[in-house]
């Protein structure tokens, strides 16, 4: 993704809850303008578990996957499954970003344009899919959504947005088993052509994001809101 010649800071996360993976995430949202710089995070699940869209109805997604927890995410998008076989990361944009000022559709394709470029760096070809395909209702990996990307015709990567004068936060979730590439192979190909520098958060970033994720993407008032 063209990151406007701006320096990039990467946040190689470890495994966490499900809910305080949403958690981080929403805070780098909402600390992105102070911040000032784009934030590219890296992590995984410590146990098996499930994602929704913000807008998705509990009732509807609720018998599409018998994995639990399953947390509404601060994104919209749909039923997403996460396990050890999948890699998940976010992208966060102050409002002063370029990317901020992309319209929905176009910073869709320029973050999966990225993740194609990396596997390309790592010797397999992908596409973007060049249109929406019939999809199981509220399943991100049933079908596919214009410039989700595809190997062999297979949907391998999507992703969900969320803008707001805070910042843009992108969820990406890439399940890359097909391909048979290795997840580090593919974190040092997306950096390869970046401006960038690690960045690990401070103790208040932690404390808050411990705290966000028990008060809210614990609580069932939040993930059965709708």
């Amino acid at each position: 993704m063209n990151t406007g010649g701006q320096a990039l800071r990467i946040w190689h996360g470890q495994a966490g809850s499900p809910t305080w993976n949403m958690a981080g995430d929403e805070l780098l949202l909402q600390q992105a303008a102070a911040l000032g710089q784009a934030v590219l995070r890296f992590y995984s699940w410590d146990q098996p578990s499930a994602s929704f869209g913000y807008f998705q109805r509990y009732a509807d997604v609720e018998p599409l996957t018998g994995l639990r927890p399953l947390i509404r995410r601060p994104t919209g998008g749909g039923v997403v499954l996460h396990d050890e076989a999948e890699w998940t990361y976010s992208l966060t944009f102050p409002p002063a970003h370029p990317a901020w000022q992309l319209k929905a559709e176009e910073s869709y394709r320029c973050v999966h344009e990225w993740v194609r470029h990396a596997f390309k760096v790592c010797g397999v070809e992908t596409e973007l899919s060049p249109e929406r395909r019939a999809t199981g209702p509220g399943q991100c990996f049933v079908g596919a959504e214009k410039c989700d990307l595809l190997f062999n015709g297979q949907k391998i990567a999507g992703a969900a947005q969320r803008r707001n004068r805070d910042g843009l936060l992108i969820q990406g979730s890439v399940q890359a088993k097909p391909t048979g590439i290795d997840r580090e192979a593919w974190e040092i190909a997306m950096l390869a052509e970046s401006d960038w520098s690690e960045w690990q958060p401070g103790g208040s970033f932690i404390d808050e994001s411990t705290s966000l994720a028990k008060r809210k993407y614990a609580a069932d008032a939040h993930n059965q809101k709708r």
